[in-house]
């Protein structure tokens, strides 16, 4: 799958930068701590075992939720049918399912709320829609704006959308929130290169640097940026370095080989989706 910001993360980069999916509120323990997914304990312990196979054999519990629903599962049999659709693929009618039990909790537990909002963000990513991704994530942050991976994942989907203006927007809200953090910098840096903001692009990646300084997203996203600005000496000494870092034939060597190269575009694939959910735990 594609990804907006490739020059700087693989796959597992970026969920790490997420903290992780945000199938963190489809686990048993995070129901259990609300009480809205599993009120009794019986309902608690199906729920429980739902969500274990939703992750592991979707497809097995995908007709096992349907009919815990039709006995009075609730909203427990909803949220694992709608986990298991995502995890087997069926992004838009998991995203779909997810904004329908966010809706019908009414004004109850914003926090769960915004969750699940947040989750129907990320799959209506896996969709391919990232109109609606952003707009659910704007839900979830109307209820939870002190989330700054929550910041970040509507960061992800303006990027993807090429609205520069509110990515950047929603990095800083992230970095109040999640001070100079790393990651969040070497995003904030891509976005700010690609609206010609350089020097703000290079403040960024130097932050991260002086952090981080064998951060290879960094190297590579400032490597990128002396490419845009035709310092070729500098580029080339970030790339080279992120040669002596990673192992030959993976990603982000092969991005700095293409800035080697000289190819400018390769800091900019086109902005396709961001990565899917993966089920690992926020």
């Amino acid at each position: 799958m594609s990804r907006f910001f490739s020059t700087m993360f693989s796959a597992r980069c970026v969920s790490v930068l997420l903290g992780a999916t945000l199938l963190a509120t489809a686990s048993p323990v995070a129901a259990q701590s609300t009480g809205a997914f599993a009120s009794t304990p019986d309902n608690l312990r199906r729920y429980r075992e739902c969500m274990s196979l939703a992750h592991q054999e979707p497809l097995r519990a995908l007709p096992l939720a349907e009919k815990w629903k039709g006995q009075g599962g609730g909203l427990g049999a909803r949220h694992c049918k709608a986990i298991a659709m995502l995890e087997a693929g069926r992004h838009a009618e998991a995203a779909t399912e997810l904004e329908a039990i966010a809706r019908d909790m009414g004004q109850e537990r914003p926090g769960l709320r915004a969750e699940l909002w947040a989750q129907a963000g990320q799959a209506w990513t896996g969709a391919g829609q990232i109109d609606k991704a952003a707009a659910a994530q704007s839900k979830a942050l109307d209820l939870k704006a002190d989330d700054a991976d929550l910041w970040v994942d509507r960061g992800l989907s303006y990027a993807t959308l090429r609205d520069w203006p509110r990515a950047i927007s929603d990095f800083d809200r992230a970095l109040v929130l999640r001070r100079d953090n790393v990651e969040i910098l070497v995003l904030r840096s891509a976005a700010w290169r690609n609206t010609g903001g350089f020097d703000r692009s290079l403040a960024d990646a130097d932050l991260a640097l002086k952090i981080a300084p064998d951060n290879t997203g960094a190297l590579l996203e400032r490597g990128f940026t002396y490419l845009a600005r035709h310092d070729k000496g500098r580029a080339q000494a970030d790339f080279n370095k992120v040669l002596s870092l990673v192992p030959p034939g993976s990603e982000a060597a092969q991005r700095a080989e293409a800035g080697l190269r000289g190819e400018a575009s390769a800091g900019t694939p086109p902005a396709t989706s961001r990565p899917a959910p993966n089920g690992a735990t926020r």
